[in-house]
């Protein structure tokens, strides 16, 4: 279903510019420039394939590269080198509400985020009483999302996210949105799509998460991966390195 092939991913910092007055002076009457390194490799000859059906947890520390990896997998990011090949429909559950107009209201809100998911509006007429009721924000239809709450907006962009089971999920730290009753209804639905066959690359900082749902993990640390496979024994090799 996946296929990642030597995948780097590279950032330019952008700091190339004197910050303060004293290297201002410096760089004026010196005849040589000084430049500051700008390049960050925040991926470094990843490889790996996630086969249908498998949920894979990616752990690490924060600045490790796993969002940065979910965003090169869905296609948000293109690598620097490497190649990613995806075969089928992803539904990227990364930065939840990113695709949402503040200004407009939680009804309104539904139809334009689900339009950018690729939902027709047709679809989302037939699925809106589910999507409303999932969301538990149906007394807010009519409010603008730029007075909700974190979580409630994380509610209404999980809610029109997960309407359908897609083949690919990619999900970052989704499961600790809103309430603890939320929180336990987003576990269950997800569970119910890696039920279905739905294929999962999920990120956590939640070992017990991962330990739960994961059928592998890879761990990442500055870019590069440290170990791959049975998800008991790199959890543990994991913790115990978080712990010296």
């Amino acid at each position: 279903m996946i296929r990642i092939e030597n995948v780097s991913m590279k950032f330019d910092l952008g700091i190339e510019k004197n910050f303060s007055l004293k290297e201002l002076l410096i760089s004026i009457f010196s005849k040589k420039k000084r430049k500051r390194k700008t390049d960050f490799w925040a991926l470094k000859d990843i490889s790996f394939n996630v086969d249908k059906g498998e949920v894979v947890g990616l752990i690490g520390s924060n600045g490790a590269g796993k969002s940065t990896l979910l965003k090169v997998v869905s296609g948000v990011m293109k690598p620097t080198k490497g190649k990613v090949t995806v075969n089928g429909v992803i539904s990227p559950m990364i930065e939840l509400g990113a695709g949402f107009d503040l200004e407009l209201t939680a009804r309104e809100n539904i139809y334009l985020n689900g339009a950018i998911l690729g939902y027709s509006k047709g679809f989302l007429e037939k699925k809106f009483e589910e999507i409303v009721e999932f969301s538990e924000l149906r007394e807010f239809l009519d409010v603008p999302v730029k007075n909700f709450s974190s979580g409630m907006t994380a509610k209404l962009a999980f809610s029109i996210a997960t309407i359908v089971d897609p083949e690919i999920l990619i999900v970052d730290e989704i499961l600790s949105v809103g309430d603890i009753k939320f929180q336990e209804k987003s576990k269950k639905k997800m569970e119910s799509m890696i039920g279905g066959g739905t294929t999962v690359l999920y990120v956590s900082h939640s070992l017990d998460a991962i330990k739960e749902i994961c059928t592998k993990v890879i761990w990442l640390e500055h870019g590069k991966i440290v170990m791959m496979g049975d998800t008991k024994k790199v959890c543990e090799a994991y913790y115990k390195s978080q712990m010296k």
